[in-house]
């Protein structure tokens, strides 16, 4: 029987916690044998059912049937835009992952074979910067004092660190995705992968090298893309 929580101390009026409390191994169906709560309680009713989802492997698109085999219903496949790891989440990935979510389910259910892959993005020079703020604030170096191979370790370090996090939003929020198949953008496949997709597009002439004006930051000794610019315009010569 699920057993409730003590009450917080106070006048809010509100209901206590209700908790699922069942004895289970994850990843195993969740018991729903016992009484149910007296009002709508959320983490009573997600608790494990994600982990169930997960090892069952439904959400990947060889569940039930040969995938080396074509589906006459058709194939549905789309990537998760990848959240940057400067961060967590917010409402707004919230917004497009549901929608996302409804999307693929639909197509599921129609017999579809489906593939939402998950992932995250590296972002480059934003999670250089707040890396580097990071180590400003707790040890007063920056990355010039530790050196490059150093400074990529604390990258990586608030990577793994964003990254997982990141993937417990996703779970909590009870995406369909097929968790063998995330990507991080800087894997060497996804690495290889973008430098076969740029070599091809210069033989077919799609894009090519010549000399232009680039956003030149004196700070990250880089350049930038132009949304990263704020453009002030000054009159006269700045020399």
């Amino acid at each position: 029987k699920p057993k409730e929580a003590k009450k917080k101390p106070g006048k809010s009026g509100k209901p206590a916690v209700i908790s699922y409390t069942f004895d289970h191994e994850p990843g195993q169906k969740k018991n729903v044998s016992g009484e149910m709560p007296a009002s709508y309680s959320p983490g009573y009713v997600e608790a494990a059912w994600y982990e169930w989802w997960e090892k069952s492997g439904f959400f990947k698109p060889e569940y039930g049937r040969d995938i080396t085999q074509p589906n006459p219903e058709g194939s549905y496949c789309m990537v998760i835009p990848p959240p940057n790891v400067t961060g967590i989440l917010h409402i707004g990935h919230a917004l497009t992952n549901s929608i996302e979510d409804a999307l693929v389910r639909y197509n599921r259910m129609m017999g579809r074979t489906t593939l939402w892959v998950p992932g995250c993005d590296h972002a480059g020079i934003a999670t250089q910067v707040v890396v580097e703020k990071q180590l400003r604030k707790t040890r007063d170096l920056s990355r010039h004092d530790i050196g490059r191979e150093a400074f990529v370790g604390e990258a990586m370090k608030w990577k793994v660190e964003k990254e997982a996090y990141i993937y417990k939003q996703l779970r909590a929020m009870g995406g369909t995705y097929d968790w063998d198949r995330a990507c991080f953008t800087m894997d060497p496949k996804m690495c290889t992968a973008v430098t076969e997709a740029f070599i091809r597009m210069h033989d077919k002439g799609l894009i090519f090298r010549q000399n232009r004006l680039v956003n030149w930051s004196c700070t990250l000794k880089s350049a930038i893309s132009d949304i990263e610019v704020e453009k002030v315009e000054v009159k006269g010569r700045t020399l």
